[in-house]
């Protein structure tokens, strides 16, 4: 592995991403594609009815005026042409993206879309904003590159990585992990204009997290770094056997409103 590339959903002066991008460099060809400003919670969202525009800081940094998708697809389009790269980090971000997070996530955003567009992706997420170290969390980042991490990103996968915030002498080990659950209290904040007109915020009080032994939640709680492993097809195969006898029902019925017409598969 030669070439990385890097984005995130803070922005191209925060501090994750400088972080990271000061340890590879000195082992790999970074390149760096990230938003002029904080974009995070942009989930997937690509800029379709406005221009977007790329600011070239160096021959391989540059700052674009959109999303965290629309950085990698202006990256994989239009800056690195000749040889794509060979992996794509999203991240550091600056809080976890663990559990439901990852829908609303612009940082995993960008790392499907890589994913997408045949590049090995991961996203990497440090969870505490304030306890942690970009630094300790950059080296176990190149930690894990150099122990062939690389090996086990499958096509059609994205690998989400969180990390807790503590020094790397502090962290027991790594854990393959599933999603956790959160649940949000006060999800709108009501607040007040100086004209006594009601405006709202979406947040609320910290969330309280759910899972099992095997969630990224509890892996992160108990000082782990968690690996989870996701993909894009949301269908709930499972559930298809319970799901059949309604269809059966309805194709017998189907006689009660022949109007309709409607082939039952």
């Amino acid at each position: 592995m030669k070439r990385i590339l890097l984005t995130n959903d803070d922005g191209f002066f925060a501090s994750g991403i400088t972080a990271l991008e000061k340890v590879l460099d000195t082992k790999y060809e970074v390149f760096i594609v990230a938003p002029d400003r904080e974009r995070s919670a942009v989930s997937h969202s690509l800029t379709l009815h406005n221009p977007l525009r790329i600011r070239k800081i160096s021959d391989k940094k540059y700052i674009t005026d959109g999303t965290p998708t629309d950085c990698i697809l202006l990256a994989l389009h239009n800056i690195i042409l000749n040889i794509p790269p060979d992996l794509i980090i999203s991240g550091i971000n600056n809080g976890a993206n663990m559990g439901e997070d990852v829908l609303y996530s612009g940082t995993v955003a960008a790392a499907i879309e890589g994913m997408n567009s045949g590049i090995p992706s991961i996203a990497v997420s440090l969870t505490s904003r304030e306890k942690g170290s970009f630094e300790q969390a950059a080296k176990i980042v190149d930690f894990l590159l150099q122990n062939d991490l690389k090996s086990i990103i499958f096509p059609d996968t994205i690998l989400n990585i969180n990390i807790p915030p503590l020094s790397i002498k502090e962290i027991k080990g790594v854990k393959l992990t599933s999603l956790g659950h959160r649940k949000y209290s006060d999800f709108i904040l009501e607040r007040k204009d100086p004209r006594g007109e009601s405006y709202y915020f979406i947040g609320g009080d910290p969330p309280k997290w759910f899972g099992n032994d095997k969630s990224d939640y509890s892996a992160i709680k108990q000082g782990y770094v968690s690996i989870t492993p996701l993909k894009v097809d949301m269908t709930y195969k499972e559930i298809y056997a319970k799901i059949q006898p309604w269809f059966d029902k309805l194709r017998i019925n189907s006689n009660i409103m022949p109007e309709l017409d409607m082939p039952m598969a």
